[in-house]
């Protein structure tokens, strides 16, 4: 049975309220401008100077853990990976210059369109 309520909180930082798009844009942003970091000093930077294997390891890693923690049904664990794994994702976005804008761009483009009829749009494109 799924939770409905959590008796952990996840800490709160204090940030002036933004859109949802306003964090993601603003962590892009971040995210480009550690391309070029200390690996010493920044896990992004490493993650960076490790290359696109390393990037996409910890996105499989995340990936299980979200997996395990909707299989637990724990809700604030599945927020905790699912963060994890946008996070990640958009740590392998800047390593290829791209953004969040990028997926919003596309997402915008899919927007009414059938799932069904988008996908076979991709593969008779290939």
């Amino acid at each position: 049975m799924m939770e409905t309520s959590t008796t952990q909180e996840a800490p709160q930082p204090m940030m002036k309220a933004s859109t949802t798009q306003e964090v993601l844009q603003r962590l892009s942003e971040t995210l480009l401008s550690r391309r070029h970091a200390d690996p010493d000093k920044s896990y992004t930077a490493k993650l960076f100077a490790d290359g696109p294997d390393s990037i996409l390891k910890k996105i499989g890693e995340e990936s299980a853990e979200l997996i395990m923690a909707g299989k637990e049904g724990n809700r604030l664990h599945v927020v905790w990976e699912a963060t994890d794994v946008v996070y990640h994702t958009m740590v392998l976005l800047a390593f290829y210059g791209l953004t969040i804008e990028d997926v919003f761009q596309e997402m915008r483009r899919r927007e009414g369109i059938s799932g069904i009829d988008e996908k076979r749009s991709r593969t008779a494109a290939k």
